[in-house]
């Protein structure tokens, strides 16, 4: 039997079984951010996303011609930056946006758009020049493209509302967080899907009061006071 299935398994593709483990690498990947982000105690956190780093860089140079393990890396090092001082936060965010841009390279659709998602959001949430790259024009062009990209998209309609209401256009918001709160949960992400959902609709009944949220979002509170500076 053992033989049979080293046989099977020989006869394979090779391209099949590296997708399978590139695959089943990303859901872990993903799921252990989404486990750190939302159920670790924060002081905890920083050091459990430089040990999940560390398993994402190595996944990249195993697949260097792979964008999604590049996206993984970003996201890592834009969430870490929220426990780092905000010079090093400055820094490990402008490394952030590089490799998503070098994922877009790679794929223009990578992630169903997600890739777009989070650069457009750190367009939007970090300083701008001479601080930082922040950019709102850019931001727009990025969240509106991943919206073309998947019209549907949970993160998408999400960070879009928050833009928009961050830059005080609550009824405009509130569409696409009505959007982000009927979006459906991808079963490889389900508990980070459903997290965001219950913002999404959090986010709705501030919109719907014509609250501007004080939240920065999914990465960088710690950019309010950096950018006063």
């Amino acid at each position: 039997m053992k033989g049979l299935l080293f046989v099977v398994l020989l006869l394979l593709p090779s391209t099949q079984c590296f997708a399978e483990n590139l695959k089943d690498s990303l859901r872990n990947i993903e799921a252990e951010w989404a486990s750190i982000y939302y159920s670790v105690p924060k002081s905890k956190q920083g050091a459990a996303y430089v040990q999940l780093l560390d398993k994402t860089a190595s996944l990249a140079r195993q697949y260097p011609n792979a964008a999604e393990p590049i996206f993984w890396q970003a996201v890592l090092k834009a969430t870490y930056a929220d426990h780092q001082d905000a010079f090093s936060a400055l820094s490990a965010i402008q490394e952030a946006r590089d490799l998503l841009i070098k994922a877009l390279k790679i794929d223009p659709e990578t992630m169903s758009g997600s890739a777009y998602v989070t650069l457009g959001t750190l367009y939007y949430m970090v300083p701008k020049w001479p601080i930082s790259f922040g950019d709102d024009d850019a931001a727009k062009q990025m969240l509106e493209t991943a919206l073309k990209i998947n019209p549907d998209s949970l993160d998408a309609n999400y960070f879009y509302g928050e833009f928009l209401l961050l830059h005080n256009k609550p009824n405009d918001a509130a569409i696409y967080f009505k959007k982000a709160s009927a979006a459906p949960v991808r079963t490889e992400q389900l508990y980070a899907d459903n997290q965001l959902k219950a913002e999404a609709r959090l986010a709705l009944e501030n919109a719907q009061q014509r609250k501007i949220s004080g939240q920065k979002g999914i990465f960088l509170s710690l950019f309010n006071s950096a950018s006063a500076k």
